[in-house]
């Protein structure tokens, strides 16, 4: 005797569609922020119901207009002037001006640092070395650098490397 598979059908897609209405279980509402959010648990109780736009069974909702101050209306902004045009190009230009000046200036500060704490690294060096350094004097007498001014020169560059990066 073969069997009717006609209610297994019938079960099986009245399962489907019920699962399909399901995941159209969408909330959305207007956070206080004005952020839109989307989600499929209801909206924070907090929420005023005029800023929930859709719940499920519920048809959506046009966004409530933004909120204007009812002292004043808002005025209609009107398009610039050329001359008031010009005028923020002239300001925009002259502050990127400025601020090349100020960069080509941090970059020289810059430059001059680097080749400072090189100079410095250097004369350590140097210092280190244990070898005999040769100095003239004022009046172009070649002398040997004694212990005490290679230990002044030596903590004069850990001075400068100390500012270095």
């Amino acid at each position: 005797m073969p069997r009717s598979t006609t209610p297994l059908r019938l079960l099986a897609a009245g399962a489907l569609l019920l699962g399909s209405s399901l995941a159209q279980a969408q909330y959305s509402w207007i956070g206080e922020n004005g952020v839109r959010h989307f989600s499929d648990r209801p909206p924070p109780p907090s929420t005023p119901a005029h800023k929930i736009l859709k719940t499920p069974g519920r048809m959506a909702t046009t966004p409530p207009a933004p909120e204007a101050s009812a002292a004043a209306p808002a005025a209609p902004k009107t398009a610039p002037t050329l001359a008031e045009r010009e005028a923020d190009y002239k300001e925009r230009k002259k502050k990127r001006e400025e601020q090349e000046k100020k960069d080509a200036q941090q970059a020289e500060r810059e430059r001059d640092i680097a080749q400072r704490c090189a100079m410095a690294r250097s004369a350590r060096a140097q210092v280190e070395s244990g070898v005999r350094i040769r100095d003239f004097d004022a009046a172009g007498q070649s002398r040997i650098m004694t212990d005490e001014e290679r230990a002044a020169q030596f903590a004069q560059a850990n001075k400068i490397l100390a500012e270095c990066r």
